[in-house]
């Protein structure tokens, strides 16, 4: 028998095949917009964040230095589009896990403040690579302040919330780099749905294209990802894969990231071929 606490130890695990939840939402661009219109605020924050010049500019430039200059993976407006969408499925699912938020346990705002930290911290996490990758979250933080006074202040006219708001905002956007641990369950939620962006060749471990290796050959193993609730958990990632090379996409980015985002102890990890399971992570 397992002593008590002890965690499970699946590496002889057997393959099973998994069974599939009732709500179950797959990582895509798309996710973001039905979730958006939870409430008035967050819809508004959207279009705000969608049509602004400044954003969107520095999601360009992202692009052009992440996948032009140094050969990596997207960072521009689709990879936003998808880690707001994941960010959002999260937060509904630990929400309905009984999580409490820190934004709310710290008395700074509402659950709708909460969701809007997140959409926002999620939307911006990676402008900072228009500078550059190396300290790119340090770089999105000063990037991402002004844009955010201008933002929040149509939002809000609480200018004692709107600075608390910008605080969280920025946090969520420093922490979101696996090597700093986040403070805040919001930023721990975007942390984590920036590493569910790694379907169809979509790798967050940057590689070479046309260059074969582990990197290459994990990426473009991996077919989807979906996050739904889990059994004994709030929440389940499950990532399906074509071959066992996906496992090192995700040892290498999601776990990692899982390690530093403060809210591990609420998700699972399961990875399948074929519908069959190739590896549990209980973290």
């Amino acid at each position: 028998m397992k002593p008590s606490g002890q965690k499970e130890d699946t590496s002889s695990r057997a393959p099973r095949r998994v069974k599939v939840a009732e709500a179950i939402y797959l990582v895509s661009p798309q996710l973001v917009d039905r979730e958006v219109k939870v409430y008035p605020t967050l819809s508004q924050a959207f279009r705000l964040l969608e049509n602004d010049w400044e954003i969107q500019a520095l999601l360009r430039m992202s692009n052009i230095m992440a996948v032009n200059r140094l050969g990596y993976n997207d960072h521009g407006p689709v990879h936003s589009r998808i880690v707001a969408g994941s960010s959002l499925i999260i937060h509904r699912l630990l929400q309905q896990g009984g999580i409490e938020f820190s934004i709310i346990k710290d008395g700074i705002g509402s659950i709708e403040d909460s969701l809007l930290v997140t959409l926002m911290g999620a939307y911006l996490h990676d402008v900072g690579n228009a500078v550059h990758r190396v300290h790119h979250n340090l770089h999105g933080c000063f990037l991402a302040a002004p844009i955010l006074d201008r933002i929040l202040s149509k939002l809000y006219k609480d200018s004692t919330k709107r600075t608390l708001l910008k605080q969280e905002i920025l946090h969520v956007i420093f922490s979101h780099d696996e090597d700093v641990m986040t403070l805040s369950i919001e930023a721990g939620i975007v942390k984590v749905a920036d590493g569910t962006d790694m379907a169809e060749g979509r790798a967050r471990m940057p590689f070479r294209k046309g260059k074969v290796d582990i990197h290459s050959l994990s990426a473009l193993a991996i077919k989807s990802v979906k996050i739904t609730k889990g059994d004994a958990k709030p929440i389940r990632i499950i990532v399906e894969m074509e071959n066992e090379a996906g496992v090192f996409q995700i040892e290498e980015v999601l776990a990692k990231k899982i390690r530093t985002s403060s809210i591990g102890r609420f998700l699972e990890v399961v990875a399948l071929k074929d519908g069959l399971e190739v590896k549990y992570y209980d973290f």
